[in-house]
């Protein structure tokens, strides 16, 4: 895959996952859900940490504007380490797999960080009342911005038999975590590099699979 078709990857999930973000933000009341399926709802929540809204301020003698101030500023340096790591892996013509994955990776850390930089100072609060895009009241400033997470897959959801110890009688509901299309594109190219690890990283097994593939489709044409 050359740059090209990279950076166009990249800004369709972009796209795509900044308008349902901005769609959620201006549509929704923070905490309202409208249920799909039984099994999947579209819940708008926003998430002020890292991944499952764990905060630096929980683990650290800090306030929760320098914790959040300082995960902002940690997230633009990964953005820019694994925006070199992908330029690195194009250059050198790595194997489609590994820039399809970092593609992934990149495309999502990027939509996060939109939210973190630009949320706060362009967005009114969703508390009790939907919010305006390009607020005359913005409910923080830049580098201060909530992430907006809506997808929410509540498989299963079920009380533990009391007779369990320790969690007998409590909910029991999988899948929790609420994400959203940004959280999906890192995951996946994650999922890619740890399923696909040894295809991602040795160029040469993929083009041997490549042109092995292609060889059983010309036999298939020729029968």
């Amino acid at each position: 895959m050359n740059i090209k078709k990279s950076v166009l990857f990249i800004l369709l999930i972009l796209i795509i996952d900044q308008w349902s973000k901005i769609y959620i933000k201006t549509h929704f009341v923070l905490g309202e859900s409208v249920e799909v399926f039984n099994w999947f709802k579209i819940l708008f929540i926003e998430n002020e940490g890292a991944a499952w809204g764990a905060k630096l301020s929980d683990v650290l003698p800090i306030s929760d504007n320098i914790g959040k101030l300082v995960l902002t500023v940690f997230r633009l340096f990964a953005i820019f380490g694994i925006g070199y790591w992908l330029f690195d892996v194009i250059k050198k013509k790595a194997s489609n797999t590994l820039i399809w994955a970092v593609s992934l990776i990149f495309a999502g850390a990027l939509g996060n960080i939109l939210d973190s930089v630009f949320y706060g100072a362009i967005f009114n609060e969703s508390y009790n009342e939907v919010a305006t895009l390009f607020s005359d009241e913005p409910y923080g400033k830049l580098f201060y911005g909530k992430v907006v997470d809506m997808l929410y897959f509540p498989m299963v959801d079920s009380t533990w038999p009391t007779w369990m110890p320790m969690v007998g009688g409590q909910n029991f509901r999988f899948f929790e975590p609420v994400f959203n299309i940004a959280d999906t594109a890192i995951s996946t190219g994650v999922g890619i590099l740890l399923v696909f690890n040894k295809r991602a990283f040795n160029k040469e097994e993929e083009a041997a699979v490549e042109a092995n593939e292609t060889l059983q489709d010309q036999e298939v044409l020729k029968e």
